[in-house]
């Protein structure tokens, strides 16, 4: 019975299935439309919920995850859903304290900075220690009742290290870097370990309930092209070859495109692109023959709604309406007008070739 269950494509029942068919590279009417970090903190109804909880109790109880997901889908019917999670769940569940402090962000009183730190790193059993992300997903999929996709999400292993390393958020992730080039026997195991434990985690969301998975890179700009290879993409890749049958996989380094030559070999669905890129550069850069998403500068949403939905149309011509994903270059600011996040919706749903 297990084996039949899976035979059953990601997109079997989905009434709306756009975002899955752009990961395809099928022809479609319009590129669909969806925004990084669109779960949250720009919508009141999200802040409503913010005031009565914490941030992580906020990530582990199924019924708030999966209301907060649902939120920006019932005021802008998106394309696809992104489940209300956090990247550093996974550290969480290896045995590294995370804390998230208000008006400072991630906070972690005991980074990984020797080698005895990196060997008290478990890989854990992620349907035990994550068990409350599963219960959000199968939450969330049944407030979505196969309307549209929704997609998991897990940091980079690289982006994981910088924050067990430097303890906090930082401009330059320095001690992260200098841990590397100093150890980088041991960098290397944390990074196989965050790998182990992210492949396990993004299996065990997909049979839980998710159509497709994004990798977020955040950090991955801050190497340089030769230490991004060996820091970061090689753990990238492995998890995308684990993946690569189960579900769609979208790899989205922020400030990395001069990898995206590379990444584009890779057997990633799509690529996602940042605002420091233009469309025709990216295109050029992978080749021209992989799915593409982005890559509005979510600062450029302060913009007038007339203005926004003239970019808007103006970006996807640019890219080409097929093989291409609308999203911002990075997640949507906090003090984003709620007219102005409609507009952008709006634009994409408008456009016509």
């Amino acid at each position: 019975m297990e084996n039949k269950e899976k035979e059953i494509p990601a997109s079997a029942g989905i009434r709306n299935d756009l975002y899955l068919r752009a990961l395809k590279g099928e022809t479609v009417e319009r590129p669909p439309v969806w925004m990084m970090r669109q779960a949250g903190r720009y919508l009141p109804e999200f802040m409503e919920i913010k005031a009565k909880y914490d941030f992580f109790t906020r990530c582990r109880t199924p019924e708030l995850a999966s209301e907060i997901t649902v939120q920006p889908i019932r005021r802008y019917e998106m394309d696809a859903a992104i489940l209300f999670s956090d990247i550093l769940v996974i550290p969480q569940a290896m045995n590294i304290e995370v804390e998230m402090k208000p008006n400072f962000g991630p906070y972690l009183p005991n980074p990984v900075r020797s080698q005895k730190d990196v060997d008290n790193v478990v890989v854990p059993d992620v349907n035990i220690e994550l068990d409350y992300v599963m219960q959000a997903i199968k939450a969330t999929k049944e407030l979505l009742n196969n309307e549209i996709p929704l997609i998991g999400f897990a940091g980079s292993p690289w982006t994981i290290l910088c924050y067990c390393v430097q303890g906090q958020g930082s401009k330059n992730f320095d001690k992260a870097k200098e841990f590397c080039f100093i150890n980088p026997v041991a960098a290397h195991q944390l990074l196989q370990k965050i790998t182990d434990t992210t492949i396990a985690y993004l299996k065990a969301k997909v049979e839980a309930g998710c159509n497709a998975v994004q990798i977020f890179d955040s950090w991955g700009g801050m190497l340089s092209p030769t230490d991004y290879q060996e820091f970061s993409w090689q753990y990238i890749n492995q998890i995308i070859e684990a993946l690569k049958d189960d579900a769609p996989m979208i790899a989205f380094g922020k400030g990395c495109w001069f990898a995206l030559g590379e990444m584009a070999k890779s057997n990633a669905s799509a690529l996602g692109i940042d605002w420091t890129c233009s469309p025709r550069n990216a295109r050029y850069l992978t080749g021209g023959n992989i799915t593409l998403q982005g890559n509005f500068d979510p600062s450029r949403l302060f913009s007038p709604p007339s203005e926004i939905k003239k970019m808007v149309h103006e970006m996807i011509d640019a890219f080409g309406k097929d093989k291409y994903i609308v999203n911002l270059g990075h997640g949507i600011l906090p003090n984003i007008p709620l007219d102005n996040a409609k507009a952008f919706i709006d634009a994409v749903k408008e456009y016509e070739a």
